[in-house]
């Protein structure tokens, strides 16, 4: 006898299109606005600037503030709760909105996928400026459309307007719930971003690290046995270490991002031996170990056990995953030096800083402002190392939020030009 679908004891699925929160407790931000995010806020001002009753907005908050708002469900286009008023029975409320179109989406997901920044920046629950600009992700003036099973036909109601109010705190917890809304679940996100991730980095590894030459070992014995000939010199030492193998997830197998780590660090030391000599990781802070670690896994933090490597080792260094995803960078862009030009400004002394000005000028780039061993515009900025190197940073305009960009370079308009050519 077979079981019915949906019978009990049938493990149900989960639904990654549909989520319900609790009664969420009002915080009201420290500027006074009921949202703390700028996400949020941009979401409540859509409701505002087309609501044409202040007062009712105003009691709306007021509904909110009080705990008026029952349990939130969240599915693609719409937001649905029930709303206690001043009749004993709740009313049925909901925000309707637009979902984004395919074509939306593939904008959202590539921008995503191309910057390491703003990838740390989503599993940090935060939403960089520069996705919004990209998508409109956020809903514009007239774009939530509200209804409620109260008889008041203000537009919104009281009752709408506090749910509006009390949904802008979830997307202060969660902005996936935002992304939830336009018509994407968190773990469909997170897979096609992890694809593309992967996508991204297999073409980087290709193209950096061509096929080295072989010798057939048969060969070798061989010539060996029938004129006795020397050995062959040893291969070239290659520029970089190699990356491991990605292999198909297997649960009866070791934790594979464990064995990963551990297939990239004998690559990163024996290849540091080869053309060194010496161990890189013995004068290593436990910070800059950290860093080194994370920035020899291939992965961005995208799947569960990355995200868990960039947690893990952030905590135990009382730092932010964003904060590791940031020195990730910067250590790939120039190792330990180039981590230090990020943690440590610096008065250079006279010389190439003064140079570098009237040479970024002379090039037609913009004028940039100095400060200590820094050249900033809005959006970009040079940094000089202490090595000599011009290392490069891209912020969204407006916002104090320096990432690493392109490769360092002795010349500021060298290090200029690759950072706007990626």
């Amino acid at each position: 006898m077979t079981t019915p679908r949906g019978a009990r004891g049938a493990v149900p699925r989960h639904d990654d299109r549909r989520r319900s929160f609790p009664q969420v407790a009002p915080r009201e931000a420290s500027d006074g606005r009921f949202a703390a995010t700028w996400w949020g806020n941009a979401w409540v001002d859509a409701l505002e600037d087309t609501a044409l009753d202040p007062a009712r907005l105003a009691r709306g908050k007021a509904y909110a503030g009080r705990g008026h708002v029952d349990a939130i469900t969240v599915t693609p286009g719409r937001v649905v709760a029930y709303v206690h008023g001043s009749r004993p029975r709740p009313y049925r409320t909901e925000i309707r909105m637009r979902t984004l179109g395919d074509d939306g989406w593939e904008r959202f997901l590539d921008e995503a996928a191309a910057r390491p920044d703003h990838i740390a920046a989503l599993l940090d629950k935060d939403v960089p400026h520069a996705l919004e600009a990209v998508t409109g992700l956020l809903p514009a003036p007239g774009d939530l459309v509200p209804d409620c099973s109260c008889p008041d036909d203000g537009y919104p109601c009281k009752h709408a307007a506090a749910l509006c109010y009390q949904a802008a705190r979830l997307l202060d917890e969660d902005p996936f719930v935002l992304f939830l809304m336009r018509g994407r679940g968190e773990q469909e996100l997170l897979a096609e971003l992890t694809r593309r991730n992967a996508a991204l980095s297999a073409a980087e590894t290709t193209a950096a690290a061509p096929p080295m030459p072989t010798v057939p070992a048969r060969a070798v014995f061989d010539a060996t046995e029938r004129a006795g000939l020397p050995l062959p010199p040893p291969l070239p030492v290659p520029d970089r270490p190699g990356r491991p193998a990605v292999f198909p997830p297997d649960p009866d197998a070791p934790d594979p991002l464990a064995l990963d780590l551990l297939a990239s660090e004998a690559a990163v030391r024996a290849h540091a031996f080869l053309t060194t000599g010496h161990d890189p990781v013995a004068a290593l802070t436990p910070w800059q170990d950290a860093v080194r670690l994370a920035a020899a896994h291939p992965g961005s933090g995208l799947t569960a056990s990355t995200r868990a490597l960039y947690r893990d080792l952030a905590y135990a260094l009382d730092r932010t995953p964003t904060d590791l995803a940031r020195a990730v960078s910067a250590w790939r862009q120039g190792g330990a030096a180039g981590l230090a030009v990020l943690e440590e400004p610096w008065d250079p002394p006279a010389g190439p800083f003064d140079r570098a000005r009237p040479a970024l000028i002379a090039a037609d780039f913009p004028a940039f402002r100095p400060w200590r061993n820094r050249l900033s515009t809005e959006s970009l900025q040079l940094r000089l190392g202490r090595d000599g190197l011009w290392y490069g940073y891209e912020s969204d305009g407006g916002r104090e939020d320096w990432w690493p960009r392109g490769a360092p370079d002795h010349d500021p308009v060298g290090a200029l030009t690759d950072l706007l050519g990626r």
